[in-house]
């Protein structure tokens, strides 16, 4: 992000989480003394937890802070790297939608969809939290309550918010139920769907989560997902507040379609396996 072309105009706040045990101290300090070294923005500011929050809980209460006090928000994770264009993209769209309620977040990331034709950016349904932005009137509609988010739901918005049982977005909200994952995202678009709100994406991505690798807590060994970053200026911005139905096509047949047959999948797991199982030198 340090890169990017408007990092010396942006604030910066580091979020560092407590460490959870007394063995994870001297990894929690040499990290947040990295970060007091970080340069190349207009401020930088540490906040540094005394006690271990965990990724839901730090997420929520520093957007929920920084909302409250500067009305939006742009949020990267510590896995993610981003094109020179990004935090132009990001401030773009925070300026032309703040107004438009049904607009509720704006991703930066996207998978790498098979649709070519698609325009520079689009509406869609769906909250992606690889680098992400928000407004506080949006965020004020966040519900981490998970039965109050469940009990909204029949069969038909499930299989709507699945993207038509094609990614286990409803599984997600039943881990979490219980206690199988800690997921505040799957929360927040849970929240953004049931008051039918929009989020803007890129046809081209302007985040790569580099977390797939084997050292990210909470994702998996995985090159599912990879996706060549943008390095282009985000100039396109649709006036229409509606879903684009060729992007919705094109993320469907993405998901579906993203494990390839059995003997990919198949080789894809013998693959995790082999990561995940290397003696540690």
């Amino acid at each position: 992000m340090q890169q990017n072309l408007l990092s010396a105009e942006s604030d910066l706040f580091i979020f560092a989480d407590g460490p959870k045990t007394a063995a994870d101290k001297p990894s929690v300090e040499a990290v947040r003394a990295m970060a007091d070294r970080v340069t190349g923005f207009k401020s930088v500011k540490v906040i540094a937890r005394t006690q271990n929050m965990g990724l839901a809980n730090s997420i929520i209460s520093g957007v929920t802070q920084l909302v409250n006090q500067y009305g939006s928000v742009i949020v990267f994770e510590d896995d993610l790297i981003s094109s020179p264009y990004t935090l132009q993209y990001f401030n773009d769209a925070l300026l032309r939608y703040q107004n438009a309620d049904e607009v509720m977040h704006i991703s930066a990331y996207m998978f790498p969809l098979p649709n070519k034709d698609l325009p520079e950016t689009f509406f869609f349904r769906a909250a992606f939290s690889w680098g992400w932005a928000t407004w506080a009137n949006s965020w004020n509609s966040f519900e981490p309550d998970i039965d109050k988010l469940m009990a909204q739901f029949d069969a038909g918005k499930i299989n709507q918010f699945s993207i038509e049982g094609t990614m286990n977005f409803w599984k997600q909200m039943q881990d979490f139920k219980a206690r199988k994952n800690n997921s505040w995202a799957i929360r927040w678009y849970a929240s953004v769907f049931l008051k039918g709100g929009l989020t803007l994406n890129p046809s081209q991505s302007l985040i790569h989560n580099i977390g797939h690798d084997g050292s990210g807590v909470h994702s998996n060994i995985e090159d599912t997902y990879g996706v060549q970053i943008s390095q282009q200026q985000v100039k396109y911005f649709p006036d229409i507040l509606t879903e684009n139905i060729p992007a919705y096509e094109a993320i469907k047949y993405f998901l579906k379609n993203r494990k390839g047959n059995f003997i990919m999948r198949g080789l894809r797991f013998a693959k995790q396996l082999t990561i995940k199982y290397l003696p540690k030198k």
